[in-house]
């Protein structure tokens, strides 16, 4: 019949849609499989650190190169020594799987739980245009701070104890996307960065209020190589510092609440 749903027998047009669907559904799931193995693999045992099988060649992606901006060269994965051999300065304090980490030195700046950051280029991020993303606002003259708002340049920084940590000094702005990254602490004779998403900037209290780590800890925190940029390595070390003070920076946010 000329009108007939049927391509031959009972096989139709609906079920030829689905059983397109259903593989390519399933070749997608399996690229996106492979392509998420790029980085991070194999998985390591968390007690005896063997590390897991691949997947197979159904799973595992065969090596591409990307090409970096900016003239950073290339950089081809998967590849075999594509893994992070720091040592975490932390013990395990249980042998059992999932057992938290103990840490035995300075966690802020050791990278133990929620201080952990990842090994990012020692450089600069860039704008479209090549130049340092992250600036203060003593090199990049066509910003300013919106009239509306406190200017934080010149309050007091406080940490979670209530005390004075240091000075603002200056504001640090992303050139791409027109916001405040940083503000710049002065601490005794050093400069140095506090997240802009981890404080308060108080007006009628004319102080900058942190939460994350104590006054004394503003002493710690990573600098910069240079006084005018932060490279992404930097950036990482910096936020994972204040990151790790909400667990770490007194002892009782390491103790059970019950």
């Amino acid at each position: 019949m000329e009108n007939s749903p049927y391509l031959f027998g009972d096989f139709d047009v609906a079920e030829l849609c689905l059983i397109t669907f259903f593989l390519f559904f399933a070749g997608l799931v399996i690229y996106l499989r492979r392509e998420d193995r790029r980085e991070g693999y194999p998985l390591e045992d968390d007690v005896s650190g063997r590390h897991e099988p691949l997947g197979g060649l159904l799973f595992t992606a065969k090596p591409k190169t990307f090409l970096l901006p900016h003239g950073h060269g290339t950089r081809t994965l998967p590849r075999a020594d594509n893994r992070d051999t720091r040592q975490i300065a932390a013990r395990r304090s249980a042998p059992t799987d999932g057992s938290p980490l103990e840490p035995t030195g300075n966690p802020l700046l050791d990278g133990v739980g929620p201080g952990g950051y990842a090994e990012r280029p020692n450089y600069a991020d860039l704008t479209l245009e090549g130049l340092p993303r992250i600036v203060p606002l003593r090199v990049a003259p066509d910003f300013h701070v919106a009239p509306e708002d406190t200017d934080p340049r010149g309050l007091a920084v406080l940490g979670c104890d209530g005390l004075k940590g240091g000075t603002v000094s200056d504001v640090w702005v992303d050139r791409s996307e027109q916001l405040i990254r940083y503000l710049e602490v002065a601490v005794g004779a050093r400069k140095v960065l506090l997240p802009m998403t981890m404080c308060i900037v108080d007006g009628g209290a004319r102080a900058v209020k942190v939460r994350a780590i104590t006054s004394a800890q503003f002493a710690d925190v990573p600098g910069t190589a240079s006084p005018d940029q932060v490279t992404l390595l930097e950036e990482e070390k910096i936020v994972g510092y204040y990151g790790g003070g909400h667990l770490y920076a007194t002892r009782d946010r390491q103790e059970p609440w019950l």
